[in-house]
């Protein structure tokens, strides 16, 4: 069967990525928690989204500056909306894997930095970004192997998904994904005085095992959402949900627990 060739969509879906606003903004405030403010000083978030959390990073760090660097125009067009009149504050469009920066007193990452590929680099570009005294901090998730991540990846490859994919489905973000402890070696090879590094799991008590197609919605599956027609991704949604409810059991509420990895370092 030919491959449909497919204009590529926005993946990003805003109001689906605040529907879980509450429990996404646990590990945030968490990370927050481990900086140091720098008042007056300059900060970058890396993959600020709608910039909700951007606005409250750049209140509680009593920074000067504050920069949200996002790849997806939506999030960036709601975060411009809600929050361009901040002082201080700026919405930019940019790559995690390309970004650069300098002089910066805290680098920030809060759940973005599984989209890119190469993190024993990429940590190197952060810490060059540092001034002196700078912070590092990022969050990323670690919950690939939970069955809500390993059957998106199982459906993909069914047909008609995996026909429409090309044979190539969406690459699975854990394999770039490190250990806490690599994180913790990475950190001190760079030069880090100070780090904190650590493996937690946040529970979430959703209202029904579908809830959390909901969840997976905002975030693993927009890269289908993007390749896929709307007709298609439709069908791979109402798919996915089938085999998720046969794997995880129709439950009112369901515990949904989410392993995270939090890492923040100080350099001289």
């Amino acid at each position: 069967m030919s491959a449909v060739t497919v204009t590529p969509i926005e993946g990003w879906n805003p109001d689906q990525y605040e529907r879980f606003h509450a429990e996404r903004r646990q590990p945030f405030d968490d990370l927050v928690a481990l900086c140091i403010p720098v008042p007056g000083g300059r900060i970058v978030d890396l993959g600020c989204g709608t910039g909700n959390l951007t606005v409250e990073l750049h209140d509680r760090m009593k920074a000067a500056e504050t920069v949200g660097v996002d790849s997806s125009q939506a999030m960036l067009d709601r975060a411009k909306a809600s929050h361009g009149d901040v002082s201080g504050l700026s919405f930019v469009a940019g790559s995690i894997e390309t970004w650069l920066g300098q002089g910066l007193d805290l680098v920030f990452a809060n759940a973005s930095l599984q989209w890119a590929d190469d993190h024993l680099n990429l940590l190197a570009r952060m810490r060059t970004a540092l001034a002196e005294g700078g912070q590092l901090a990022f969050q990323v998730p670690s919950n690939f192997r939970h069955p809500s991540h390993l059957l998106a990846l199982q459906v993909a490859n069914e047909s008609p998904f995996i026909d429409a994919l090309e044979d190539d489905p969406p690459v699975d973000r854990g394999r770039y994904v490190l250990t806490p402890e690599i994180y913790a070696d990475l950190l001190y090879e760079l030069g880090a005085e100070k780090q904190v590094v650590r493996m937690q799991v946040y529970g979430h008590e959703l209202d029904s095992t579908a809830d959390v197609v909901e969840w997976v919605m905002g975030t693993l599956l927009t890269p289908y959402r993007t390749r896929l027609s709307p007709e298609l991704f439709t069908a791979f949604v109402d798919r996915y949900r089938e085999r998720l409810l046969e794997e995880l059991g129709d439950r009112e509420p369901y515990f949904y627990g989410f392993r995270r990895i939090l890492c923040w370092a100080q350099f001289s």
